[in-house]
């Protein structure tokens, strides 16, 4: 009797066990037809083999084919791109605090880098006091209007770079020349040094050592996609990217060992000449609690590649539109020419773009077709949302994919033409959900008034002082736009170009 009364237990155990798990595969199954449609994926991988080396444009084409809204699985991660401005407009007006997690790269757990920078902290306490010394110390438009100066001298020394290539005919590398004076720029206004210089290697080194930063943020990492293998770091990006924030460690730190050396042997009051002598303020008022040493290092990371590369990028990549398109660099001299007079880099207020509207227009068309973050920084659900009748679950991954809605046809007629003109015709804002090359919501890019004033002041500069010819004879149509993905976007092949006295 015992007996039978086991072997029916058993029986039972096995059939609830058999029906637990048939309802939870059910669940499951229904659940997952509530997500965004997508590409069926593959056992084990998803859908990471449908991947490239450009992913902007990967998920573009699948969008084409799915809709505005799509479900990708990256290994065990589920990833929604949204590629449509009204998908992305419900998103950040109905769900902006939802989605204000980030999905950290693995490679950004070196040095704990993920613990204590602005970009990838949870909107908390810490992020809103990193986001607040930013806005107070840096990108204010009162501390703007104070450090102008700076830019000024910067730029002009880059125009005097360019003229000693003009004298003798040479050729030069635009990116890497707004480099040297955007790196030189954010240094001088952080620490009130230059870092490099036109004509020494360490600009380049510097450059090559951002590009290699941004590509391992981007590049696919199977660390990512299975958490499990974070222990290992198997493609080792995560102890590159460490030998990399050594390097830049290194330097900062001395920068900052030096500065308090001064500081303590100085006699005079502390004055706050530069944002190091801010934060240095901001560490000793705050006994180290909220704010402390370790934390400016990790700071002044971000705003080194938060605005360097992005901005050289910008400008190069508009140059080469322009370049490709001469009637239009015409029209951008002629509106200059027409309104600045000779002296107008020695004038007191860097000028407002806003009275050059074909300027602003060509600006903001070049990141309409080039973002400098065409994927921007990968957003996590902090918890379960509802899109569009969809339901994208708790922790998911969502990229807003920049690159394919700047090309949307149903929004730009003739998306892949670089056409200023349409932003004459309509008035459209780097904030608008259509046109948000610098993010959206809360986490929105806390550079932008920065970018605002630098991306137009050089690109100003450079086509109202010179002509420019393209080097080794190539034509305008000749151009290369390939794009290499990195995190940020860049051209495959630097733009060569020749300038010539006016």
């Amino acid at each position: 009797m015992a007996l039978v009364k086991m072997e029916y237990y058993l029986s039972l155990l096995l059939l609830l066990s058999f029906l637990w798990i048939c309802i939870h595969f059910l669940t499951k199954s229904l659940a997952a037809r509530t997500l965004p449609p997508g590409p069926r994926p593959f056992p084990i991988v998803g859908n990471i083999l449908q991947l490239g080396n450009n992913p902007p444009q990967d998920f573009a084409n699948l969008s084409k084919t799915y809709g505005p809204i799509i479900t990708v699985m990256l290994g065990s991660l589920t990833t929604i791109v949204i590629s449509s401005a009204e998908v992305a407009k419900e998103i950040f007006q109905k769900h902006d605090q939802a989605i204000s997690g980030r999905a950290i790269p693995d490679s950004l757990r070196a040095h704990d880098h993920h613990k204590v920078s602005m970009a990838w902290l949870p909107v908390a306490g810490p992020w809103r006091n990193l986001r607040k010394i930013c806005s107070v110390h840096m990108f204010s438009k009162k501390q703007l209007d104070i450090t102008q100066y700076i830019r000024r001298r910067k730029v002009q020394e880059l125009l005097d770079y360019l003229q000693e290539k003009c004298d003798s005919g040479s050729s030069i590398d635009i990116g890497q020349a707004v480099f040297t004076t955007t790196l030189n720029s954010i240094s001088n206004t952080l620490f009130s040094i230059d870092l490099v210089h036109h004509h020494s290697h360490l600009s380049q080194s510097f450059k090559e050592l951002a590009c290699r930063v941004m590509e391992d943020i981007g590049n696919p990492n199977f660390a990512d996609y299975f958490p499990i293998l974070r222990f290992f770091d198997p493609q080792g990006s995560r102890k590159r990217m460490s030998g990399y924030f050594d390097r830049l460690f290194e330097i900062f730190d001395g920068i900052i060992n030096e500065r308090l050396q001064t500081r303590a042997s100085s006699t005079k009051n502390k004055e706050t000449n530069d944002v190091l002598d801010s934060l240095l303020n901001l560490v000793e008022e705050n006994n180290n609690s909220e704010f402390g040493l370790g934390d400016i290092r990790h700071l002044i990371l971000d705003l080194f590649f938060g605005g360097i590369d992005t901005t050289s990028a910008s400008v190069e990549w508009t140059m080469a539109e322009l370049l490709r398109n001469p009637e239009k660099l015409a029209k951008a001299k002629n509106e200059l020419r027409g309104l600045l007079g000779k002296d107008w880099m020695e004038k007191a207020e860097e000028f407002d773009i806003s009275n050059f509207p074909y300027l602003q227009a060509v600006v903001k068309e070049s990141l309409r077709l080039h973002p400098p973050g065409p994927l921007v920084a990968p957003h996590k659900t902090e918890s379960e949302i509802n899109i569009v009748g969809f339901r994208v679950p708790k922790n998911a991954q969502v990229f807003i994919n920049l690159w394919a809605m700047g090309r949307d046809p149903k929004v730009w007629p003739n998306p892949t033409t670089f056409m200023p003109e349409r932003f004459l015709e309509r008035d459209i804002d780097v904030r608008d959900f259509e046109f948000m090359p610098f993010g959206a919501g809360r986490r929105i890019c806390p550079g932008l008034p920065l970018a605002s004033r630098v991306v137009p002041l050089v690109l100003a500069s450079l086509i109202y002082t010179f002509d420019w010819k393209l080097a080794d004879g190539l034509k305008p149509e000749d151009v290369d736009m390939t794009e290499k993905f990195c995190f940020s976007l860049h051209k495959a092949k630097p733009l060569l170009v020749v300038p010539i006295q006016v």
